[in-house]
This record gives C-alpha cells, sequence and structure tokens, in this order.
C-alpha cells in the first residue's frame, strides 16, 4: 500500500470539506425554514393548502436531486425572465444552484418530518393544556414544539447526514468539494480505488460526528435515556 499517496490524497481532499461543510449547513438552515412553512401548509385547514404542500412534497421526493440539481444549474439559465431578474447574478453561479437544488430537496424531506413529529404529540395532553387555557402560541411554545422536537430530532439528524453525503453531487456542476477534488485526482492519477476509498473516510468521518452530536442532543433533551 502507497501511504505516502494517500497521505498526500487525504490532505488534498479535507481542503474541500470547508465548501462541503457550507453546502451542508447553508442547504440545511435554507430547508428548514421552508420545510416549516410547506409543514404548516399540510396541517392548514384550508384544502387547497394542504393540496399544493402535497403536490410540492411529491415533487421534490419523486425526482432524483442530481435532476433537480441539472435543471437548476442548466435550465434556468433558458429562462428569459430569471436571467432579467435580481436573482440571476446567484443563480449564474453553481454554489448558489447546488445550494437552491439541495435546499427544495431536502425541505420536502423535512416537511414530511416536521408535519409527523407535531402528530406524533399526546392529544390528550394538547386537550389538557387547552383546558388550563393555553391556547395558539403559547400552547405551541410549551406542550407541542418541545415534544415535536423530541420526537422529530433523531430523523432529522438522519436528513441532515442523508444532505452531508448529498452535497457529493454537487461535483458535477463544477463545485471542487471533497468529491469534486477527488474526480479531479483520479484524472491526473487514474488511481480511483485509493482515491475514492480516502474520500469516503472523510465523508464517514463527517457524518460520525453529525450522529455523536444528535445522539447526545437527544439524549440532554430526553432525560430519560440518560444513564
Amino acid at each position: 500500500m502507497d501511504w505516502p499517496f494517500l497521505f498526500a490524497t487525504a490532505k488534498t481532499l479535507l481542503t474541500g470539506v470547508p465548501l462541503t461543510l457550507r453546502l451542508a449547513a447553508t442547504s440545511l438552515c435554507a430547508g428548514f425554514a421552508l420545510a416549516v412553512g410547506i409543514a404548516a401548509l399540510a396541517g392548514s385547514r384550508f384544502a387547497p393548502a394542504r393540496w399544493l404542500a402535497a403536490l410540492y412534497v411529491m415533487l421534490f421526493q419523486g425526482t432524483p436531486l442530481l435532476v433537480q440539481i441539472f435543471i437548476v444549474y442548466y435550465g434556468f439559465g433558458q429562462i428569459d425572465f430569471l436571467r432579467a431578474s435580481f436573482a440571476w447574478p446567484f443563480l449564474q453561479q453553481a454554489y448558489w444552484c447546488a445550494i437552491l437544488a439541495l435546499s427544495l430537496n431536502t425541505s420536502a424531506y423535512g416537511a414530511e418530518i416536521i408535519r409527523g413529529a407535531v402528530a406524533a404529540v399526546p392529544p390528550r395532553e394538547i386537550e389538557a393544556a387547552r383546558a388550563m387555557g393555553m391556547s395558539g402560541l403559547l400552547l405551541r411554545r410549551r406542550i407541542i414544539w418541545p415534544q415535536a422536537l423530541q420526537y422529530g430530532l433523531a430523523n432529522y439528524g438522519n436528513e441532515a447526514i442523508l444532505l452531508l453525503k448529498a452535497t457529493s453531487l454537487a461535483s458535477v456542476i463544477t463545485l471542487m468539494d471533497v468529491t469534486g477534488l477527488a474526480y479531479r485526482l483520479v484524472s491526473k492519477t487514474y488511481r480511483s480505488e485509493e482515491i475514492f476509498t480516502v474520500a469516503g473516510l472523510i465523508y464517514l468521518a463527517l457524518t460520525f460526528v453529525i450522529a455523536t452530536g444528535v445522539h447526545l442532543l437527544e439524549r440532554r433533551l430526553t432525560p430519560c435515556r440518560r444513564v
């Protein structure tokens, strides 16, 4: 095994970690904000709002993320009013196209996680809170949202891990993240096995950190699970 080559490869690929983390963190935050809105529409009493939320979720869950990235990066540039709009300075950059596609995709999954977590709150506790005079924002802040956070945290942690791994698809639109740098090294050295093994280990380490952080936060929010 060529250890000097592996160490040199790891050193090169690690320079792509900051971009990978920025893509994941920015997309996760933007996707969460969108997911809250979509989940609110899904729980609305207004039927067209529920249909719109269901259509949104079906659209982004039912199509491949790679196709969505291609549509945003290549397709939006073919729309005249977008090229003339204020958004074009952002949409003509691969970084922001990747952020947009990743955010839209993760928001569809996040909306379902949030909706399920809110639905998992025991109705009896909500009824008891209302009997004590709680309603509106106070009911949500003290009863619904804290419990929904406990129920949905693990699933949202899994979505964060999936999103981190999905950032590797941004390399197809010229972004030099970990995977993009790996492709460039393979094109120069033709040593794909060693290079992609190192890249896989880097992603494994990043996902381990996220999983550990989510686990520690979950233990903090649920004292009954502590040893």
